[in-house]
């Protein structure tokens, strides 16, 4: 399998919440796209081990992804040890992805801060020649970052994707998760997902659309052509 985007998320459910659009609308533009979870995400408050499991093989068909893996790398305590990288970077030099997507740099949940220390680190190992690493040395062109986050604060993105048509989808893939965003959860508006259509609505007015997704990158980007901007 060759993909050219992979997805390293975390958890599973934050490829889903986000970029569940991009993903969306890079399935369409023809590209094939691949999720790597680095946990399983649980314990959590009304989830299992085979619970967990179900969901994601149903948001995985809603969003049609190529591939979709989980690395079973400890939940609540993921760090970026020599260890990890070496194992996310196989997986980069077996998958060889254009484009890397990993959460922003800054959050409040340590498992996010050290999934996207991972994912630069592997990055730059996946090149590397004369190693005991499996598969054949490989660099992916981009890293590009996805706003997942549980720290309040005002993102300041580089970019905003239009996802208007696929904003239903996205929700359709979240809802997948019943026991982390709907089990248990109080029911009174605004709830989680009112609050989820609330933000991408926020970033959708920014650009002149009705939902939007951001995201950031520490690289500049080049762009070809000024004709994509809004």
């Amino acid at each position: 399998m060759q993909l050219d985007v992979l997805v390293i998320a975390p958890h599973p459910d934050d490829a889903e919440l986000g970029m569940g659009g991009a993903i969306l609308k890079l399935k369409e533009d023809g590209l094939a796209v691949g999720v790597l979870d680095l946990t399983n995400g649980e314990p959590t408050p009304h989830g299992s081990l085979e619970i967990r499991t179900s969901e994601t093989i149903a948001a995985t068909a809603v969003l049609g992804l190529d591939w979709r893996e989980n690395l079973g790398l400890p939940n609540r305590s993921l760090e970026a040890t020599l260890e990890a990288r070496k194992q996310v970077a196989e997986v980069i030099r077996r998958v060889r992805p254009r484009w890397l997507f990993a959460p922003y740099w800054t959050d409040a949940h340590p498992d996010h801060v050290a999934a996207t220390q991972l994912v630069e680190a592997a990055r730059f190992w996946a090149k590397l020649s004369k190693s005991d690493m499996s598969g054949e040395p490989f660099h992916p062109e981009r890293i590009y970052n996805y706003y997942c986050v549980h720290l309040k604060m005002a993102a300041q993105p580089a970019f905003i994707l239009d996802i208007s048509d696929q904003w239903e989808r996205k929700l359709a893939a979240i809802r997948c998760y019943y026991s982390q965003f709907i089990a248990g959860r109080d029911s009174t508006p605004p709830t989680f997902l009112d609050q989820l259509r609330d933000e991408a609505a926020y970033w959708g007015k920014t650009i002149g659309v009705r939902y939007g997704e951001p995201f950031h990158s520490r690289e500049p980007i080049g762009m070809s052509s000024l004709h994509c901007l809004r």
